[in-house]
């Protein structure tokens, strides 16, 4: 008898613990969903904007050295960020004699004075450049962006059997205002091909 009361006791009592526990366990698990809807939820932060869209940099001093041969021009470097950048080389009175054009994908190079121009890949380029250029360095270049600093850039290449050593004193540069970087138009020109330029 007693061991049947007993039986019908703990029976009695698991009867009611069992549903409460489970009563519990949801209860404690919808607890925890409006918790954690309740919790903030982490901001998502956009990506900084670049630091400009237009660079313009007027009358740098560009210097090269090859061979003991000296070459000096003031140069005015305009860039839209990952898009274009020109090159004007402007040795006497402000006249445009040289040009440099370029993309993320080819550069194209004219003489003004000779009429003629020529167009190329960076890999085009770098058969003979060491070390190789590419649209990051050129855009750095433009933007006095280099490691080298803000003030000036000294660059060393090997070009062929010739060393090459190019310096450009920067005049400081103006971020976010119009340029005039349209192309050149090219059947002005006549095109030859890069072999003859490198």
């Amino acid at each position: 008898m007693l061991k049947d009361k007993r039986r019908n006791t703990i029976g009695r009592i698991l009867l009611i613990l069992i549903p409460l526990f489970i009563v519990l366990l949801l209860s404690g698990c919808g607890t925890k969903k409006k918790a954690a809807e309740a919790a903030p939820k982490p901001e998502v932060v956009a990506p900084a904007p670049p630091a400009w869209h237009t660079c313009v940099i007027q009358s740098a001093r560009a210097t090269v050295n090859k061979d003991g041969t000296k070459f000096s021009s003031t140069i005015t470097m305009q860039t839209v960020r990952d898009s274009m950048l020109v090159i004007s080389v402007t040795p006497m009175f402000g006249i445009e004699i040289y040009r440099l054009e370029a993309t993320p994908f080819e550069v194209i190079a004219f003489d003004k004075l000779q009429g003629r121009y020529a167009r190329a890949t960076y890999t085009d380029v770098n058969r003979k450049l060491t070390p190789s250029v590419n649209w990051d360095v050129l855009q750095q270049l433009c933007s006095a962006e280099l490691p080298t600093g803000s003030d000036r850039a000294r660059l060393l290449y090997s070009f062929g059997d010739d060393t090459i050593e190019l310096i450009i004193d920067y005049t400081p540069r103006r971020l976010d205002v119009p340029v005039r970087i349209s192309a050149l138009p090219l059947d002005r020109y006549t095109q030859e091909d890069i072999s003859k330029w490198l």
